[in-house]
């Protein structure tokens, strides 16, 4: 299926169109992470299914007790002998070693969900209705990560399939913004996945980078600790006020936040920040002064690096906590993302973005995405279009150049790992 149709048009500008409508048609679906994703979903299986590619959706419930859909498209070269289920742990050693570049095949993920637009400040007013200005276009998830969503489809567009030599998958999770939580579920349950793992193809991470190659990213750990207290109103003795257990421990959550500031130890001078950025908060709940609170409680998070996992705060805390009679939880931690400067399919990518990011080394960047739960994936790799620095922000928006540029690294990629010449 091709929309490549226009009568006195550039092929850049038919591209382009291309992708400004379907990106358009992404930020219509209004996915903030507390509703459900199924629509949109179901809009990406039906275009994908016309293009020749099977889908398997798998749904689960969040904890809110809402509908979520995580999506595995795949679209095998048509002379394929690869065949469902898993392959063995020899067929991957042999993978590795004699497939062609153009054998590897590539994996492409992103996620559906966007974080709420209540306070949006862009043109239009409606932070569901793109609106295309000064060469951007505006709309919640324009950049983080419709937009690389939109890309990768229009870059799919128009390719001869007949010369694909190798599987190539397209991955849209749920739940990205408030955990990992689609990933999560379907690292975990999806038979799909199970086969993109055996295979283990390039698997690009589509998230904003201008286009750059990140090859490692933080992951997250963090804990709360609580302090319970009896109610009572305060003019009387009867209540006990949680904040009192509470306050010892403050002066430990100090020593650790200092101490990541200067432990050369819990450094790693890759990153920028190169710290664990230890971030903590403190909270009673109380709303009125003549009410004893019964209920303190402190929390604190770190970004984890590859070779610094911050395990040592955690213990220091939970020692520190149960001494003083508090409950201690400890977060389940996000690992971070690393894939070796000298992996070959790294250092392929490097080459193909250079003329489009004016880098060709690979860079590392300190936010977390779907790739940290990916880890049985050997060659995770972090590219999309749109710059994280707009991500998040009240006005959304993807420059359309970075968009153009993205279809064309896309399709770059997909012929250099999935297509013949």
């Amino acid at each position: 299926m091709s929309d490549l149709s226009c009568h006195g048009c550039s092929y850049r500008d038919l591209v382009l169109s291309l992708a400004v409508r379907l990106l358009s048609e992404l930020i219509a679906y209004p996915t903030v992470s507390h509703t459900s994703n199924g629509a949109i979903t179901e809009w990406v299986a039906v275009r994908l299914r016309a293009q020749g590619f099977e889908c398997e959706q798998t749904r689960y419930l969040d904890g809110e007790g809402v509908p979520k859909f995580n999506l595995i498209a795949k679209r095998l070269p048509p002379d394929s002998s690869l065949e469902s289920g898993n392959l063995s742990t020899q067929s991957i050693d042999r993978l590795e070693l004699d497939r062609p570049e153009n054998e590897i095949g590539l994996a492409y993920f992103c996620h559906t969900d966007v974080v709420p637009a209540d306070r949006w400040g862009g043109p239009g007013g409606n932070p569901f209705e793109a609106v295309v200005e000064d060469n951007r276009l505006y709309g919640r998830g324009a950049c983080d990560m419709k937009g690389s969503l939109a890309a990768m489809l229009a870059a799919i567009d128009g390719l001869d399939a007949s010369k694909q030599s190798a599987p190539l998958w397209i991955v849209c999770t749920a739940d990205e913004e408030v955990g990992l939580r689609g990933a999560k579920e379907l690292a975990q349950s999806s038979p799909a996945y199970r086969e993109i793992v055996s295979r283990n193809p390039v698997a690009l991470i589509g998230e904003p980078t201008e286009l750059r190659i990140v090859h490692a990213h933080k992951g997250m750990g963090g804990f709360r600790v609580i302090s319970h207290g009896k109610a009572a109103h305060s003019s009387t003795a009867k209540g006990i006020n949680a904040n009192v257990a509470m306050i010892p421990l403050l002066q430990t959550i100090l020593e650790l936040h200092e101490r990541v500031q200067t432990d050369p130890m819990l450094r790693d001078d890759r990153f920028d920040p190169p710290t664990l950025t230890f971030n903590f908060g403190i909270s009673d709940h109380a709303d009125a002064t003549n009410i004893v609170p019964d209920r303190s409680e402190v929390w604190a998070n770190w970004r984890t690096m590859p070779n610094v996992d911050g395990e040592c705060l955690m213990e220091d805390a939970k020692v520190a906590a149960e001494q003083l009679g508090l409950q201690f939880r400890g977060y389940k931690s996000v690992a971070p993302l690393e894939t070796s400067i000298d992996d070959p399919t790294l250092v392929r990518m490097c080459e193909l973005a250079s003329s489009y990011c004016g880098r060709d080394k690979p860079e590392t960047v300190c936010y977390a995405t779907d790739g940290a739960v990916l880890g049985e994936l050997q060659h995770r790799i972090v590219c999309g279009p749109g710059s994280i620095e707009q991500a998040h922000t009240i006005d959304e928006f993807i420059e359309l150049e970075s968009l153009e540029n993205g279809v064309a690294l896309f399709r770059d990629a997909i012929q250099a790992f999935s297509m013949r010449s």
